[in-house]
């Protein structure tokens, strides 16, 4: 079995440290750089229920999108939910790993892999690394659809081919237009609206949608000669998923390539934060909602 060191080494290969955004936390958070590792467990969420599920498994290493530590702590206590986290990983030897924003540039990256679960035609990247000269690299993805679909059966297929959450596919448009080329980006992409705009696509989906940018995008596209822009927001976790999925394959490879026999393991913990959704049983007027005054 391979040590530790030598697996993070070629984790770092296909999503360099240096590529991450310079607020981002990525990176190994713990682990014996001599260890063996004989079992890796991929998911989005370093929680506790996947930590958990590690030790349930016997991973030698978890390899998560998110951080553990985003902002720096000052307290690994086990009195905390993190501190319980980084308590249960050290005692059963499990190091912890993460790919972030580095794994969002990367080619392929975290919207390489939501593309290709709604079976989309990649062109190019949203938002381009300028370090890049093949223009592979870079954050969100601009894609393209075998056949237009309506808005709505859009919406159906994501809603379909991505994990199931709370939330749901909301979207925003007609739902009978013709949908032919879509940007998508795994995780909050409101930030990336002037460059979807810009790539001049029928629909954007992503996740993290607020109220003002969708809001005004909306309003931008009813414009006379607007760019008549179809949102559709996905559950944050969902969009990433598919990235799990892809990141162990990758994993594999280089595994079979050196011989190391690693076992990967893809979380299916769904860690999404909202666990219900009360639907609004009819759309009711402001005016009439109960108790409001008249």
């Amino acid at each position: 079995m391979p040590a530790l060191i030598d697996v993070l080494a070629a984790l770092d290969a296909l999503w360099p440290p240096e590529r991450a955004e310079q607020w981002d936390a990525v990176g190994t958070v713990c682990g014996d750089p001599d260890a063996e590792v004989g079992r890796v467990l991929f998911a989005v969420d370093p929680v506790q229920e996947v930590a958990d599920e590690a030790v349930k498994l016997g991973a030698d290493l978890l390899v998560t999108h998110h951080p553990l530590y985003l902002r720096g702590t000052t307290t690994v206590a086990a009195s905390t939910f993190k501190g319980r986290v980084v308590h249960t990983l050290i005692k059963n030897d499990i190091a912890l790993h993460v790919a972030h924003t580095n794994a969002d540039r990367a080619d392929p990256g975290v919207s390489d892999a939501l593309a290709g679960a709604l079976d989309l035609r990649i062109t190019g990247p949203l938002v381009p690394d300028p370090t890049d000269p093949a223009g592979r690299r870079g954050l969100g993805r601009v894609c393209e659809l075998d056949h237009p679909v309506a808005l709505r059966d859009f919406a159906e297929r994501a809603a379909a081919r991505l994990p199931a959450t709370a939330q749901g596919i909301r979207f925003s448009g007609d739902p009978d237009r013709l949908i032919r080329t879509v940007a998508v980006c795994g995780g909050s992409g409101d930030s990336l609206f002037a460059e979807v705009r810009a790539a001049g696509v029928d629909a954007y989906l992503t996740a993290d949608l607020r109220h003002h940018p969708a809001s005004e995008a909306q309003q931008a596209a009813a414009m006379p000669g607007g760019d008549d822009l179809a949102l559709l927001d996905a559950a944050h976790w969902a969009t990433e998923w598919p990235w799990v999925e892809q990141a162990a394959a990758q994993l594999d490879e280089i595994s079979d390539r050196h011989g190391w026999g690693l076992r990967t393991h893809i979380s299916r913990t769904v860690t999404d934060p909202w666990t219900a959704h009360a639907p609004t049983p009819a759309h009711v007027p402001p005016t009439t909602t109960p108790g409001a005054p008249r």
